[in-house]
């Protein structure tokens, strides 16, 4: 199978890490006999530099023409006293809505060598596996007016939403927990917002759909105190746009390392975006020591969510379990006893345990 990806490295470290995805698909075609094709574009602070906007008309023409998106991060001290539209931000939400990419899917799954570094305690952690979707190109990120009045003295943001809108990601919330435990959460502020009430009234619409499912009605502040007190009480939550923002950066600490969770944004065609849940760490950009896997694991998702490649999804996010299980880490993990690891070397180990479950006698390691 031939598939285009467009790749988009962006800022800080993400230029390392999308390398290292990059790799790991390489080894996966290979080994499972498919092509991929990739064409590197700018996004964010390096499309600023160099070419005055986040997202220049190339970028997103390149990505409306491939069959996926890989992006690394965007952001960083050298552009935040820029203008709002220069900030490198503007081209992650611009080419969102660009492409119409309105739900983002965030799995939290610990891995148990890691959870001892979690802020939970074990015992509250352990065994929460938990599924966000979170609409992801309306809300209060888009509406308009927003915008400063009377002189700097008043400010107006918009929350709208289309009944479209709302019910496109509900339906994605009700289809992700059919293939998981049947348990949908929905988070909403109905008993203050408008647009809440509407919300759940469509949740309990869609309902009748999906009679396998059960649904919980969760308010956003009862739920953010449960991701903390009692996260294994969830399967899939589904919620708008900042609600889900908040709620899936929380959702990061149960796992112990938010370098490990990787994201897609999809549309319902099967076309998605993916990226890590990290940000572009330019602290650290170039000293070969970024942690590259949950950027490796997004493009596991790529593969199953617009490829339909189950088994080589699979057999990526296995052999980044076997890599952790083994005791290899990168310097923002806390493994016990474990074996640190720079970003290329830790790739090779991914590639290493991929071919351990295939029959190809020989996969190119990309650093060795």
């Amino acid at each position: 199978m031939n598939k285009s990806i467009v790749l988009l490295p962006g800022d800080g470290i993400g230029p390392e890490v999308v390398e290292s995805a990059k790799c790991i698909l390489d080894a996966v075609a290979q080994a499972c006999h498919h092509t991929f094709t990739y064409d590197t574009k700018d996004i964010g602070g390096l499309a600023i530099d160099n070419h005055q906007d986040p997202l220049p008309e190339e970028t997103e023409a390149a990505c409306k023409a491939a069959d996926a998106v890989l992006l690394g991060a965007v952001g960083g001290p050298a552009w935040d006293n820029n203008p709002a539209h220069l900030r490198p931000e503007k081209g992650l939400l611009r080419i969102r809505k660009s492409l119409g990419l309105y739900a983002n899917l965030r799995p939290v799954q610990g891995f148990p060598e890691l959870l001892h570094a979690s802020p939970l305690k074990f015992d509250v952690v352990n065994g929460s596996d938990l599924l966000i979707v979170r609409e992801l190109t309306g809300g209060l990120y888009f509406g308009e007016p927003s915008e400063r009045r009377d002189d700097g003295q008043s400010v107006v943001d918009t929350l709208a939403y289309t009944r479209e809108e709302m019910e496109r990601i509900i339906e994605t919330g009700f289809e992700a927990a059919m293939v998981r435990k049947k348990h949908l959460t929905s988070v909403d502020k109905a008993n203050v917002l408008e647009s809440s009430k509407m919300w759940r009234e469509i949740v309990m619409e869609k309902a009748k759909d999906f009679p396998e499912v059960t649904v919980d009605h969760v308010l956003v502040d009862a739920a953010a105190m449960k991701l903390i007190t009692d996260p294994t009480q969830f399967d899939v939550m589904v919620t708008e746009n900042m609600f889900g923002d908040i709620l899936s950066d929380e959702a990061s600490v149960l796992t112990g390392s938010l370098g490990m969770l990787p994201s897609a944004s999809l549309r319902k065609d099967g076309f998605g975006l993916y990226e890590p849940a990290h940000g572009s760490a330019p602290d650290i950009a170039g000293q070969g020591i970024a942690n590259p896997l949950a950027t490796i694991l997004s493009a596991a998702m790529m593969l199953r969510y617009s490829f339909d490649m189950d088994h080589e999804a699979t057999l990526i996010e296995q052999a980044v379990a076997k890599t952790i299980a083994a005791g290899y880490h990168t310097a923002d993990l806390d493994v016990k006893n474990g074996t640190k690891m720079g970003t290329k070397e830790i790739t090779d180990k991914v590639i290493d345990f991929i071919a351990e479950e295939t029959p190809t006698e020989s996969i190119m390691r990309c650093y060795a």
